[in-house]
């Protein structure tokens, strides 16, 4: 079942440290949206509606359908503060999107192929360098996720973000400053298991060789 990713707000005109604890009694979420050339907008959410979203894998990611009073707006989630120690969002921060420009994001990986991996199957263990990608787009290019198939990775090697395989339109924002920001994205790391596997293929190839 597909749910829709959309949040309905309410505009607020009380500010400060007081009236966001009122808010949160009354369970509500406080937050603010900004950009797109307009005046920040103090904003309340429903806690239920709130929450049940961001239970969801692409909420991050997801360029959501914001209701302010009668207008509905586009904006990403930029920003959440949660409590330091209870599981309460205490206030979150949205930024308007325009469909003619580009946005920059952090999207999910998500790893496929891992029962496939030769280094996996050595003994190797699967290291996620990274847990998500930032990426430049347009909205309407924005992807839920970057899947990334390690099928093919053997001990020792790594998927970099200049090999990730992107949706038209998107490009990875690292990158535009220089290949030297050409990080490992997901890599295979040895451990006293593959290293004996290693040794004894090397054994076996000698033998042969003999």
């Amino acid at each position: 079942m597909t749910v829709e990713m959309r949040l309905d707000a309410h505009p607020r005109t009380e500010t400060g440290r007081g009236a966001m604890r009122r808010l949160r009694h009354s369970r509500q979420v406080p937050g603010v949206i900004y950009g797109a050339g307009k005046a920040p907008q103090p904003v309340a959410f429903d806690n239920d509606q709130f929450y049940r979203l961001l239970e969801e894998d692409g909420f991050f990611s997801t360029v959501l359908t914001v209701k302010v009073g009668s207008k509905n707006e586009q904006a990403i989630i930029k920003d959440i503060q949660r409590h330091p120690f209870k599981q309460l969002v205490q206030h979150v921060d949205l930024q308007r999107v325009r469909a003619n420009v580009a946005i920059t994001v952090h999207v999910p990986v998500q790893v496929v192929g891992e029962d496939k991996a030769p280094g996996i199957k050595k003994g190797g263990v699967l290291h996620h360098d990274m847990l998500d990608v930032e990426l430049t787009c347009l909205p309407k290019n924005l992807p839920p996720h970057i899947t990334v198939d390690v099928s093919g990775l053997n001990v020792g090697q790594a998927i970099h973000l200049s090999e990730l395989e992107l949706p038209k339109g998107v490009t990875v924002a690292p990158l535009q400053q220089g290949s030297d920001h050409d990080a490992p994205v997901i890599s295979i790391q040895a451990t006293r298991k593959s290293r004996g596997a290693g040794a004894a293929e090397e054994g076996e190839g000698g033998e042969a060789a003999e």
